[in-house]
């Protein structure tokens, strides 16, 4: 995917923010609650690594519900929510639908399989060097916070984790 200079000019016109707290991730399995997704999602393109998490536990319920609903066979794994401390220096805030349209994403291309419009963002957020976007979730009325992995200063910290009604069925 070859970086936009267009959008890295409107993202770097963005006063990054400094953000601290608690975040939710969910999670199947036994996996680890701090590995990075590296296969490319909807904000990061295959090979710049990233932690997706959201700022409110309903929401990382959602958008673990949604994934568990859109298997095509029943999963029979343990559904884990972990609370993980986060301290990130740089961060890119997208919460507002104008802002979003300005860089290509509305609605639909925030809710769509097609995440090429997200991820252009994200890789060029990643380039500028920030740690962190924060997004409108696609399954919640919250807001998800992806952390570009090799951008980090500090760690996240894991600091508790609750099983969620047990096996997905």
């Amino acid at each position: 995917m070859a970086l936009e200079k267009a959008l890295v000019d409107k993202l770097q016109r963005l006063e990054p923010e400094a953000w601290s707290g608690t975040v939710y991730r969910h999670i199947l399995g036994g996996r680890d609650p701090l590995l990075p997704n590296t296969r490319g999602a909807r904000w990061n393109p295959p090979g710049i690594d990233a932690i997706y998490s959201s700022l409110e536990r309903a929401t990382a319920l959602a958008e673990g519900d949604y994934l568990i609903a859109a298997q095509p066979v029943p999963l029979r794994v343990k559904r884990v929510l972990h609370s993980i401390r986060v301290t990130l220096r740089s961060v890119i805030r997208l919460s507002d639908a104008a802002l979003l349209r300005e860089l290509g994403i509305d609605d639909a291309a925030l809710a769509d399989a097609d995440h090429s419009a997200c991820r252009k963002v994200g890789q060029a957020a990643a380039w500028l060097e920030r740690d962190g976007l924060i997004v409108p979730s696609a399954r919640a009325a919250g807001l998800n916070l992806i952390i570009f992995v090799l951008n980090q200063e500090t760690e996240p910290e894991a600091i508790d984790s609750e099983i969620i009604d047990g096996p997905a069925a």
